[in-house]
């Protein structure tokens, strides 16, 4: 049996997935709204896309996905795309701002 994946481990996962456009990871710009871990480590993630029209929605959705299904332990990712709220520049973390250069 393995052990318990942690939400550590499922955020370090998506600091890989990246916008294509936008040289900050999904976590950081602050697309993930939700993710849940179950005790069978059944990993559920809600996120959004900084705009509802992007073509590149189901390519950063599958890639998260995937990279969060090699975290050793993880049965099963269920990725969710929703655009309510709509995204806006304070979902950003602070780790995000910085990236971008719109810390204070």
């Amino acid at each position: 049996m393995s052990s318990q994946v942690t939400k550590e481990q499922v955020i370090d996962a998506l600091r890989d997935v990246y916008d294509p456009e936008i040289p900050v990871n999904v976590y950081d710009l602050g697309l993930i709204y939700a993710m849940d871990i179950d005790n069978e480590n059944q990993v559920s993630i809600t996120m959004t896309l900084t705009a509802p029209g992007c073509g590149m929605g189901p390519y950063i959705a599958q890639n998260a996905e995937w990279r969060v299904a090699e975290i050793d332990g993880v049965v099963d990712v269920q990725v969710e795309m929703v655009f309510d709220p709509p995204w806006n520049p304070e979902m950003l973390t602070p780790e995000g701002k910085i990236l971008l250069g719109l810390d204070d």
